[in-house]
């Protein structure tokens, strides 16, 4: 495999792992909140809890993510095995009047 081929697998499996660390923490904080609320404000309804479930869900999987890439960048060069994504080019080219 090739560079490219190895930039493309990396990011679709970061993708894939950042999508599935949202939706555990959303749901593990849906089920936490849930039963906080319904032990501690018995009776009440708690319209709160998913839109926040969602968000903290989004945001503590956000930094579990930069955690895990960043240990991986620690302990594997990836540079020799990821081809850059953004290339600088030089697109002036010297024009002489």
């Amino acid at each position: 495999m090739n560079k490219k081929v190895n930039t493309l697998l990396f990011v679709l499996g970061g993708t894939l792992f950042n999508v599935i660390i949202a939706l555990l923490c959303m749901v593990l904080l849906f089920v936490l909140l849930t039963y906080a609320a319904a032990r501690f404000f018995p009776g009440t309804e708690p319209g709160w809890i998913v839109p926040f479930s969602l968000l903290a869900g989004i945001v503590s999987s956000f930094f579990i993510y930069r955690a895990v890439i960043k240990t991986i960048i620690k302990k594997i060069d990836l540079e020799k095995y990821l081809d850059p994504l953004f290339v600088k080019t030089n697109i002036r080219k010297n024009k002489t009047p």
